[in-house]
């Protein structure tokens, strides 16, 4: 059987790293897929449990060196490990930075003239030479020290033949450590000139800044996954449920199913249930992003983490743990953060060759200047240039920062994304289907016009037709009966109640013969309907159905129903045309009710009269005609048009977050996000490709300049300690850079 699961990796420090754990875990039998996520430190693996266990899985990737567990729901644990990784970063920092400045101090000191005289002259380099060199080792081995995974890590991958970025630090400062060293030997040898061949001073420096790079990394890394922060502390830890009528506090792990829960004013409710009693207003816009209250009834539900207003409530638990609406957009999120996007794709690539050729890079410049008749010096900093200014973190990077910060945004505007490559295409999106009923329609009947003839009035009317289908079940009576509930009218008792189906009812009631429904129903008992001819056009007209009431033989009225348009559908439809959308319209509906709502909401394309099993057809056609095509439905009847279409986005409440057939789920059933995301996806894009481009950039003008070019035209050599702060902060750009998306609000 095929299962999905999600590893906590821990050990990985760049781009190659997690390319070559998914490189050796494919290769596995029984592993089907794998994906893992630098900025996440995450990997999602597909596999066949019948071939392969998880253990094995994990197995195979300790023995390449990197640390593998099966994620579980230990949330505030995971976050205790990353801030604790930082504060070590921070602590190793801080201890070669001690001895760094000092050490820096003494070897620039002796080059820079007004600091000559502040150097103590028992360590004046052409003085006391070995004094100066056991100095400067000394202050070099605790940095070592603090730096010693850079050397772990990297020599360990460099034998396995899988080099990394730590292979890079640690190739190039032993260099520079081992030439210091053989200059040490050479006073030693009382050659005093070999002074100038110590190197201790850019191996510190190094593994200090990258030590800083790293730290800023990993702070920055925490910033990019605050959204599921925020959704994960907005879960109260307690509930209080009523047993034999006395409150009982407890922790929200021990909530069962069918507990009665009460929550007070102010409370966050605890886990999803329908209320059992009492009436309030819940602020629900940590699920759906709206911040406008809603007010909640008896049978009404709630949501976990939603926070009760102004009313105390009783309810019974529906869902709990992992089944909450909270839980499963928490899930959606997580997965969409750790999915890749189709464009990661080239990075992956680039990185899984990149550290073996920038060590060939190394040591075919080395050689070609050693040729050319340089000095030992010169060859061995052109050597450690190269090895230290390359960046494979910045590749590895730039687009798994970039989807965590906007798949995140989403969620806080209630659009969920469900992986990276939905928010990478949804950008390139040219045609929108919506479905009409649900979607761009409220999904349920409403009166909209009340028509009393013979002197009746309005109310009358409607107070007849409603105490007649008081108890319908049908939804056109369902939608008379609440509007005269709106309006406080009394319903009057009927004495004989006759249904005809397909065509209405027969009621007697007051002494009055009344008889509601269609115009089958008036021609079969002879009653005229001509003078209301003109009124049945423009009704129809407006995608209206009517409905003829008819007292003791006489046509008394019409009453209007339609499934009325959402206030937000005309906005969101001017909106998407404005940016250049193609806008169409698939339903059920007869082609003249469709019409009539496509022409109020300023549609120009319908398809109508489409049964819900072609409606992937449909959108089939669409992609023909070589266009991008997003459909919008609410996740159900429009299952197969969802998964046929490019991307396919679902209107739902936070109990449908689930939906399997979307790619997006819009927790507002507002119209309006189907924009929000394009342009999320936009800005994303636009982020991810800057972040590629200096990340490459970086890489192709670095690796030249620090291989000696510039020099060749008379231009100067790289140190290598600013060949180390300009890859520490080429990273650091990238993450910077990603998090500006945090700023993101639709226009």
């Amino acid at each position: 059987m095929d299962l999905k699961k999600t590893l906590k990796i821990s050990g990985m420090t760049c781009a190659a790293c997690s390319a070559r754990i998914e490189k050796v875990t494919k290769r596995l039998s029984g592993v089907t897929n794998m994906s893992v996520n630098l900025a996440t430190e995450k990997a999602n693996v597909e596999f066949d449990d019948e071939k392969i266990s998880l253990i094995d899985i994990i197995q195979a990737i300790e023995k390449i060196g990197f640390g593998a567990k099966e994620e579980r729901k230990e949330e505030d644990e995971d976050q205790i490990r990353k801030e604790r990784q930082i504060k070590i970063l921070k602590t190793k920092f801080i201890v070669s930075a001690v001895f760094c400045v000092p050490l820096l101090y003494l070897a620039m000191g002796s080059m820079v003239s007004w600091l000559h005289f502040s150097i103590p002259s028992i360590l004046r380099p052409m003085d006391y030479p070995l004094n100066y060199a056991i100095a400067q080792i000394i202050l070099t081995i605790p940095i070592v020290i603090a730096g010693y995974k850079f050397y772990t890590v990297g020599y360990r991958n460099l034998f396995s033949l899988a080099p990394n970025m730590d292979s890079l630090i640690s190739i190039g400062t032993t260099a520079a450590i081992l030439y210091s060293l053989y200059s040490v030997y050479e006073i030693l040898q009382h050659n005093y000139e070999a002074v100038h061949g110590l190197y201790f001073e850019s191996a510190g420096t190094i593994i200090t800044l990258i030590l800083l790079g790293k730290t800023l990394e990993a702070v920055s890394k925490g910033k990019t996954s605050e959204a599921i922060k925020k959704l994960m502390s907005l879960a109260p830890k307690t509930a209080t449920i009523l047993k034999n009528n006395i409150e009982i506090e407890i922790p929200i792990d021990e909530v069962e199913i069918d507990d009665v829960i009460l929550v007070k004013p102010g409370e966050k409710i605890p886990v999803d249930g329908i209320i059992l009693e009492g009436n309030t207003a819940i602020d629900e816009s940590m699920l759906t992003g709206e911040s406008m209250p809603v007010d909640k009834k008896i049978s009404d539900k709630v949501f976990a983490a939603s926070i009760n207003k102004n009313g105390t409530i009783k309810f019974k638990a529906t869902k709990i743990g992992s089944e909450t609406a909270l839980a499963q957009i928490i899930k959606l999120v997580e997965e969409a953060q750790g999915s890749k996007a189709p464009i990661a794709q080239l990075a992956d690539i680039v990185s899984g060759y990149f550290v073996p050729i920038v060590i060939g890079i190394a040591f075919i410049s080395a050689i070609l200047w050693a040729i050319s008749g340089q000095s030992t010096i010169f060859y061995i900093t052109i050597f450690i240039s190269v090895l230290v200014i390359a960046c494979p973190c910045a590749l590895g990077l730039a687009t798994p920062t970039a989807i965590m910060v906007g798949t995140g945004k989403g969620a806080e505007y209630g659009i969920l994304i469900k992986s990276g490559g939905a928010l990478e295409s949804t950008h390139k999106i040219d045609t929108i289907v919506f479905d009409k009923t649900g979607t761009i329609t409220e999904g349920k009947p409403e009166v909209t016009d009340v028509i009393a003839l013979n002197n009746l009035d309005e109310n009358t009317l409607l107070q007849f037709a409603a105490s007649a289908e008081k108890g319908s079940e049908h939804p056109l009576g369902q939608a008379i009966v609440s509007m005269a509930t709106k309006r406080n009218l009394e319903f009057l008792k009927y004495d004989d109640f006759k249904a005809i189906p397909g065509e209405g009812i027969e009621v007697s009631m007051g002494g009055k013969d009344i008889l509601l429904g269609n115009k089958k129903l008036m021609d079969e008992y002879n009653i005229p309907t001509v003078k209301l001819i003109d009124t049945l056009d423009t009704l129809a007209d407006m995608g209206k159905t009517p409905m003829y009431i008819a007292i003791d033989g006489e046509t008394a009225g019409i009453i209007a129903v339609a499934d009325v348009v959402k206030k937000s559908s005309i906005s969101a439809i001017e909106k998407l045309k404005s940016m250049g959308i193609k806008v169409a319209m698939i339903t059920g509906d007869n082609k003249k009710t469709a019409d009539a709502i496509a022409r109020e909401i300023g549609i120009d394309r319908v398809l109508s009269e489409v049964l819900p099993q072609d409606k992937s057809n449909e959108v089939k056609k669409l992609q023909s005609e070589d266009r991008k095509v997003a459909m919008v439905g609410d996740g159900i009847n429009d299952a197969p048009a969802l998964a046929q279409a490019d991307i396919g986005i679902a209107i739902g409440s936070g109990t449908d977050v689930a939906m399997e057939s979307a790619d997006i789920v819009l927790m507002k059933s507002d119209l309006s996000d189907v924009a929000t995301a394009i342009q999320l996806s936009k800005n994303t894009i636009r982020n991810i490709k800057q972040n590629l481009f200096w990340a490459f950039g970086y890489n192709i003008l670095g690796i030249p300049i620090a291989a000696g070019v510039l020099h060749i035209f008379g231009g100067p050599l790289l140190n290598p300690m600013i060949a180390a702060a300009a890859m520490s902060l080429s990273s650091v750009s990238v993450l910077t850079n990603a998090l500006r998306l945090k700023a993101f609000k639709p226009h």
